[in-house]
């Protein structure tokens, strides 16, 4: 079978599972929904049915899981195809979207939203900004040491992907340390919340995070997607594609803001999740090989599947209580890295 063949065979394949997961994502809880009921509920709501469904799953579905699901599958997606584009950008296999900053500048936000409060947003606001400060100050925190890092990296002939790299590497050192400091500043509660945060759930998923997710997420992840020929052409290197006509400072800023943009606002609403944006991106790879015009949007699909389905395990695992996403996706994205590790260690010695 060709790498065209086995690209459409691997689109086909993601595409119809979709609504498959995302049913059983809904049927997954400490209650359990049938399929049959979920669709009466969704069908019931759209107006294409008369029949009144079970008012207690009825809730389940549009107040809790409905919101989750969907903010768990753009997370995901948004996730990896950030992480595609890094290692595209970077030309590293082993990049994934926390080398620009943006994972711990916006786990230093939430963790000085948490500990010390977002006082002048909630003053501004008059409390409208009480439930979204965490987010919203998680956001800020991935933006603005994104924002560092380029400037850093950035100078008058260009941006060196190396002195980002290197920026990255401080700065989440730095946001390490603040957070360390935080964390033993708080009380028994705070720092509860503070790791809790830090280890990922979609728990608190609402329909105004769908809303946030839509608008932000899918544009850019779909915009991400569109760059797959011009991170084809950088694979070659900045020489050959600066001469293929590639405007490589603008194409770098493009991908680096698109891609903070996509991972601020995945850890402002989920928190810290990993491996997502690593692991996602090489078991496309591995089936279909280094065309971004498959692997970003095949990416975006399994990222956003494979988030969901750590989400049902997170809910059953330990039933009735819930697992930390973040500690999920770990178990299952470290034994990966470690093959990852493994195969570069061959192919260098």
């Amino acid at each position: 079978m060709t790498r065209r063949h086995c690209a459409l065979v691997l689109l086909t394949t993601l595409v119809a599972l979709v609504p498959i997961i995302l049913i059983l994502s809904l049927g997954t809880g400490p209650v359990s929904i049938r399929p049959a009921e979920i669709a009466s509920i969704l069908l019931h709501d759209s107006g294409l049915v008369d029949a009144s469904p079970d008012d207690k799953l009825r809730l389940i579905i549009e107040s809790i899981r409905l919101p989750r699901t969907l903010v768990g599958f753009m997370v995901g997606g948004a996730l990896a195809v950030a992480g595609a584009a890094m290692q595209g950008l970077f030309r590293n296999p082993l990049a994934d979207p926390s080398i620009i900053g943006v994972a711990s500048g916006s786990a230093l936000g939430a963790s000085v939203s948490i500990v010390l409060g977002a006082i002048p947003f909630t003053m501004v606001a008059h409390g409208l900004l009480h439930n979204i400060e965490v987010p919203l100050m998680a956001f800020i925190g991935g933006i603005t040491t994104t924002g560092l890092i380029y400037r850093i990296g950035t100078t008058g002939n260009g941006t060196s992907v190396t002195t980002m790299l290197l920026a990255g590497l401080a700065i989440n050192a730095l946001a390490g340390a603040c957070i360390g400091f935080l964390s033993y500043i708080a009380d028994d509660a705070t720092l509860r919340s503070l790791t809790y945060w830090q280890m990922g759930s979609m728990d608190s998923a609402t329909w105004d995070m769908v809303l946030i997710c839509t608008v932000t997420l899918l544009p850019a992840s779909l915009l991400l997607c569109r760059y797959a020929q011009v991170i084809n052409v950088l694979l070659l290197g900045e020489s050959e594609a600066r001469h293929l006509g590639v405007n490589i400072q603008r194409v770098k800023f493009q991908l680096i803001t698109l891609s903070a943009l996509a991972v601020g606002v995945s850890v402002s609403v989920s928190g810290i999740i990993s491996f997502v944006g690593l692991v996602v991106p090489h078991l496309i790879r591995l089936i279909v090989g280094p065309d971004h015009r498959i692997l970003l949007p095949a990416s975006t699909i399994l990222g956003g599947l494979l988030l969901v389905c750590a989400d049902m395990l997170s809910r059953t695992l330990i039933a009735p209580a819930e697992l930390p996403i973040g500690i999920v996706t770990s178990l299952m994205g470290a034994p990966f890295f470690m093959v990852i590790l493994w195969q570069q260690r061959q192919r260098i010695s």
